[in-house]
């Protein structure tokens, strides 16, 4: 788990610069005062240059991005946005928030999102598919974009967990037309909370760019108090202390990944000693992150006493079991948005949930030593031997 781990001197001399040399914290403006420095700036097209894009947009979190840019493709009232039963809450609360209806479709065995339902789901309201790379592992974009394109459907990749994966040599969120990223503090870079928007669509960007800064156009021909503006918007800027520590956090991005992955590998090796564990399946052409370890068991009694082992071994569980409520769309009863397009939602995702309740998920740290490998398989074979 992930980019907090690797926090240290580099992040505090990206922010020690700010308060030396600047001392402006707001993105825009000061010119004068901020020697400079734009740290926010900065940090779009470093991330930008990173995936191979010339331009990107920093905001104040992953479910900003989300909103933004779906405001910025046209979404709205009447719209129907297809994305996955397994995802943070944060997914389908942008779609609300931006005004159009949230359509669930089940998971498969890769606990992404299946295609062959996807395509069910899809009828003449569909305006958008939002695939989640969950815990690291790629949706399979192949076959999600055959489907959208039979349709002409665009795709937003939430890659809020597959920041630095890869799906057949290209990185995750450059496969759609819109991608959006998140770097909370447990996500595998982060700023604390922030947000990032990836689009090859110029039209697109500027048109969030504008949205996320109350309408700011930001003419370089006027004075910020005197900018032009076509629609209103809101704020869901990045702050200058923010930008910094993600510059500092991207460089080690690759660190990150590389730790991450030794460490799943060995833990893999502890799991194929037990043959009731199953190891969650990746689409060909996988580069995971390893943001967790996913192993299928035989049923939910089961996965809630792999945690049970796990805790009493002083290690633990990332999302599932535990956390599920938070991250399947099958118990979100409480959003009335939900619920009157998609029914009963115990009814609507049975798949998924019979895949999620027979699931545990092993946070991956970038460093890890014999001593949690051990108690690992201590606590595994109280369960299984």
């Amino acid at each position: 788990m992930p980019g907090f781990e690797v926090i240290g001197k580099e992040e505090q001399n990206e922010v020690n610069e700010v308060f030396d040399k600047s001392k402006v914290l707001f993105r825009h403006g000061w010119d004068a005062q901020r020697n400079g420095i734009f740290k926010v700036r900065e940090f779009e097209l470093a991330f930008a240059n990173y995936f191979g894009y010339e331009d990107a947009l920093a905001v104040t979190s992953g479910t900003a991005a989300l909103q933004v840019a779906m405001k910025a493709m046209n979404i709205g009232p009447g719209d129907e946005v297809i994305t996955q039963a397994f995802t943070f809450v944060a997914t389908v609360e942008a779609i609300i928030e931006a005004g159009a209806t949230p359509v669930i479709a089940e998971i498969d065995k890769s606990l992404n999102m299946d295609p062959l339902d996807l395509e069910k789901k899809i009828n003449n309201k569909t305006k958008l598919v939002i695939p989640v790379h969950m815990l690291g592992v790629p949706s399979n974009m192949d076959r999600i974009l055959s489907v959208t394109r039979k349709f002409d459907i665009p795709v937003l990749e939430d890659t809020a967990w597959g920041c630095g994966g890869k799906y057949k040599g290209n990185f995750l969120g450059t496969l759609g037309d819109v991608a959006t990223f998140s770097f909370d503090f447990g996500k595998i870079m982060t700023t604390g909370e922030g947000g990032m928007i990836l689009t090859k669509d110029n039209k697109i960007l500027e048109r969030a760019k504008a949205y996320q800064d109350h309408g700011h156009e930001n003419n370089p021909n006027l004075p910020r108090w005197e900018d032009s503006r076509v629609s209103s918007g809101f704020n869901f800027r990045m702050m200058e202390l923010q930008g910094a520590v993600g510059l500092a956090q991207l460089k080690k991005l690759p660190l990150v990944i590389e730790g991450q992955r030794k460490s799943y590998y060995e833990m893999a090796n502890i799991l194929n000693k037990f043959k009731q564990i199953e190891v969650r399946t990746s689409p060909d052409g996988s580069y995971e992150t390893c943001d967790a370890l996913v192993f299928l068991t035989e049923d939910l009694d089961t996965s809630r006493k792999c945690r049970e082992m796990l805790l009493a071994e002083g290690l633990g569980t990332k999302i599932l079991p535990e956390a599920i409520t938070w991250h399947f769309a099958g118990t979100w009863n409480h959003m009335k948005e939900l619920v009157a397009r998609n029914g009963d939602l115990s009814e609507a995702c049975k798949v998924s949930r019979s895949w999620l309740h027979k699931s545990v998920a092993l946070p991956v740290s970038v460093f890890q030593d014999e001593a949690r490998l051990k108690k690992l398989e201590k606590a595994l074979g109280n369960v299984f031997n």
